[in-house]
């Protein structure tokens, strides 16, 4: 087997020594070879065991995937928020329909409602490929993905064709990454270059940097002045849905999921019934009952996510909306004043904690987020279990108290270390 990761050699496997973002694979050829390699592929060097070089390794490996291409069919979904929702609707309806599908994302690769954690949303180029080669072997007409932008800043799907394309929606994001807003926006564009001659492009309309993705055989959706519209009241096209998914921006992620399925040749008939019985991913807008409280964990990290998870709430209840929300370490900094801001605006009360602070000090990330606040209206507790625990006692009577910024994540990242963290789990140990 061609393996890019030495730990993962087994005896009589091939090593592709590739250069990734942070990490160059020739630093791990000879712990490769000491692990079984039986065949190395790189750029330099001479080695003990068979070697072929190569002018450049990603390259090369581009180069094998188109020749031993895949004869499955892929819907790339891409935006700042939205992708994970939109991708796991699409897996479950077309499943439903009796399609074949796989899913690979934020939560994983998930095939016969099997999930196996990924360490990236959008993995690398080897890992992706051996995933969609397991989705064949396991009779899989569609593989829906989760296409990032750091993927494609990185070319890591440089070599796939799409299907189909969906562009959700683009508010800040990834700038410690990308550096500015033009080169986020370059790098999800890059999907819709990517898409098969005969391939769908679905492009939501109301969002302001719709004109960016309009590439290549696209259609719009949503709320007015599109192909595919819905309203208040869930009617698509004339066509009237039970959705069960609570929020403005998940009848974007239905109406998404709905408009490609339309295109690919599906009717209202074929699809009405599996609506209604959809179900959100895993710490997204996931409600906990307490009382007559409600307790949602979400991943909401974004300023725009967090606007909407509040917004959400705020229609839910005619009690208070409580918040517990941080930002992530060795990530965009210029986020985090925004989002204290929205928070405090919002919400009744904040409670500004950790979450996956990795290299830096968490009392410095809050700081930031809490610097130059209007209100006084919140309380830092820089323990993440403790700050939810104190979250459920001001809990009184039809009220929300909404877990932010971790969602499905079963840890917390810090240091270099990723540590056992349940949002889901403390709440539940502490109702």
């Amino acid at each position: 087997m061609l393996q890019s990761d030495s730990r993962k050699v087994k005896d009589g496997d091939t090593f592709i020594a590739l250069k990734g973002y942070k990490e160059d694979g020739h630093k791990y050829i000879l712990d490769a070879i000491n692990n079984g390699a039986k065949k190395v592929i790189a750029k330099r060097g001479k080695y003990a065991v068979e070697t072929l070089i190569v002018d450049d390794t990603n390259e090369y490996l581009h180069k094998y995937f188109k020749i031993n291409k895949i004869d499955i069919k892929l819907i790339g979904v891409t935006g700042t928020n939205g992708k994970t929702t939109t991708c796991y609707l699409l897996y479950q309806l077309l499943n439903g329909l009796g399609c074949k599908c796989a899913y690979i994302g934020t939560i994983g690769y998930i095939v016969d409602d099997v999930v196996t954690p990924l360490d990236n949303t959008t993995p690398g180029s080897l890992e992706l490929y051996n995933l969609l080669e397991d989705s064949y072997n396991h009779n899989c007409e569609y593989v829906v993905m989760e296409v990032s932008s750091q993927a494609l800043d990185q070319k890591r799907v440089d070599y796939l064709e799409f299907d189909a394309a969906i562009f959700t929606n683009l508010t800040r994001d990834h700038l410690d990454y990308h550096k500015t807003l033009e080169n986020y926006i370059e790098a999800k564009r890059k999907l819709f270059y990517l898409l098969k001659d005969d391939g769908i492009s679905l492009i939501n309309n109301d969002d302001p940097y719709a004109a960016n993705f309009k590439i290549k055989n696209y259609k719009t959706y949503g709320f007015t002045d599109s192909d595919y519209t819905i309203d208040d009241e869930n009617v698509i096209n004339s066509h009237p849905y039970n959705i069960p998914l609570i929020g403005k921006y998940n009848k974007y992620n239905t109406l998404a999921a709905i408009s490609l399925l339309y295109e690919l040749g599906y009717q209202y008939d074929d699809i009405k019934e599996l609506v209604q019985n959809l179900k959100e991913p895993s710490g997204r807008m996931e409600v906990i009952n307490y009382k007559t409280n409600k307790i949602i964990i979400d991943y909401a990290h974004t300023p725009d996510a967090l606007q909407n998870v509040i917004n959400t709430s705020l229609e839910l209840t005619d009690g208070h909306v409580y918040v517990i929300i941080g930002c992530g370490g060795n990530r965009d900094k210029g986020k985090r004043k925004m989002m204290g801001l929205i928070a405090t605006d919002m919400a009744y009360y904040t409670i500004f904690t950790s979450d996956n602070p990795r290299d830096e000090d968490p009392l410095d990330i809050i700081k930031d987020m809490t610097s130059n606040l209007d209100k006084d209206n919140y309380q830092i507790e820089v323990n993440r279990e403790n700050a939810i625990k104190k979250g459920i006692q001001l809990l009184n009577n039809n009220d929300i108290l909404l877990v932010l910024g971790k969602g499905h994540e079963k840890y917390q990242i810090i240091g270099n270390e990723r540590l056992p963290f349940d949002d889901k789990q403390i709440v539940l140990d502490n109702i």
